[in-house]
C-alpha cells in the first residue's frame, strides 16, 4: 500500500523576526531582572514574610543591652543600698573590737616592761651581792646591764634593686639571691666584731648576749625571736679605731665587702666616741638534773630523770 506524501504547500512557516540575529541583547531587554532575584520576590510575596533593615536590628539589639544592663545596675544599687547599714554595723562593730583587743595588749605588754624591769633590777642586785669585784664583769657578759663607751656603727641594707635575681653561691643555701641582707650575713657581721675585741653588741637596739640567736623567718631576720626591719644598725662596744680597722681587715668584713661590691648589699661602718647599749630582756636558763628515786625493776637506783 503506498503512503500518501505529506503536501508541503499546507504547511505554514512563521516568518523570522527582525532582530533575530541580536538574540543575546534582545534576551537581556526582556529579561532585565536576574531570575534568582525574581524567585526569591515571589517566595517573599507569596508567604508575606518582609524582614527588618539590618541596621534596625542593629538598633533594636544594642537597646535591648542597654536596657538589660541598667536592669542589672539598677537592681545591684538597690540590694546595695539595703545591705549598707548591716555591713556598716559589722565594720563598726569590728573596729571596736580591734581597738579594745589593742588597748589590752599594749597594758599587758607595760605589765610585762615592768616586770621585766623588776626581775633585771633584782638580777643586778644579787650580782653586786654574790659577784663581788666581778659583778660589772659579769653583768656586761650577761648584758643584763646598760653599757656606754666609744665603739663603731655599723649599718648594713639591702640593695637598691633588692629583687633582682642573680646567681653565685648564695643561692646554694635555698634562698634566691635577690640583694636582700640574710640571717647568715648579720651572724657573720656580729661575729666578726666580737672577734676584732667588741665588749657589747646590739643590732637595732636588741642587745645580744651568749644566749642570743640570729634566725630567719621567710625573708625576715629574727634576733631572739624579734623581726628587725632593715637597715640593720649593729652597735659595738669597744676600742673604736681598732675594732673598726680589725673588723675591716678580717674575713668577715672582707666577706661584707664582697656583699657590697659583688651583690650590691650597702654597708656604712663609723666610728663613734659615744655607744650607749641598753639592758637585754631577762635572761631565763634553764638547767637540768638527774632525779633521784628513778629505779630499775630490780631495784636499782639509775640516777635518772629531769627536774
Amino acid at each position: 500500500m503506498s503512503q500518501q506524501r505529506p503536501d508541503r504547500s499546507n504547511t505554514k512557516t512563521s516568518a523570522a523576526r527582525p532582530d533575530a540575529s541580536m538574540s543575546l541583547l534582545t534576551n537581556v531587554m526582556d529579561h532585565s531582572l536576574d531570575d534568582g532575584y525574581a524567585e526569591a520576590a515571589a517566595r517573599k510575596s507569596e508567604t508575606g514574610v518582609r524582614g527588618l533593615p539590618r541596621t534596625l536590628r542593629a538598633k533594636l539589639g544594642l537597646a535591648a543591652g542597654l536596657v538589660l544592663a541598667a536592669l542589672v545596675v539598677t537592681v545591684g544599687a538597690a540590694q546595695a543600698r539595703i545591705a549598707a547599714p548591716t555591713l556598716a554595723k559589722e565594720r563598726e562593730e569590728l573596729i571596736n573590737r580591734i581597738q579594745k583587743g589593742t588597748g589590752e595588749a599594749d597594758r599587758q605588754q607595760q605589765r610585762v616592761d615592768a616586770l621585766r624591769d623588776d626581775v633585771s633590777r633584782m638580777q643586778r642586785e644579787a650580782l653586786k651581792q654574790h659577784g663581788s669585784d666581778k659583778a660589772e664583769l659579769l653583768g656586761l657578759l650577761s648584758g643584763s646591764t646598760q653599757v656606754s663607751g666609744p665603739g663603731v656603727k655599723l649599718v648594713v641594707d639591702d640593695a637598691k634593686d633588692a629583687e633582682s635575681s642573680g646567681g653565685g653561691p648564695r643561692e646554694s643555701s635555698g634562698f634566691s639571691d635577690t640583694g636582700r641582707v640574710r640571717d647568715r650575713d648579720m651572724q657573720r657581721v656580729v661575729n666578726g666584731l666580737w672577734a676584732s675585741g667588741a665588749e657589747a653588741i646590739s643590732v637595732n637596739g636588741q642587745r645580744l648576749t651568749s644566749l642570743s640567736a640570729i634566725r630567719a623567718a621567710g625573708d625576715a631576720i629574727l634576733v631572739d625571736n624579734k623581726p628587725l626591719v632593715p637597715p640593720y644598725t649593729v652597735l659595738a662596744v669597744g676600742d673604736g679605731q681598732r675594732l673598726s680597722t680589725a673588723f675591716q681587715d678580717s674575713a668577715d668584713g672582707q666577706y661584707l665587702h664582697v656583699l657590697q661590691e659583688n651583690y650590691g648589699v650597702r654597708t656604712r661602718i663609723s666610728v663613734e666616741h659615744e655607744v650607749t647599749l641598753t639592758p637585754a630582756p631577762s635572761l631565763i636558763v634553764r638547767t637540768a638534773k638527774p632525779q633521784a628515786g628513778a629505779a630499775k625493776a630490780d631495784g636499782t637506783d639509775i640516777g635518772k630523770g629531769t627536774s
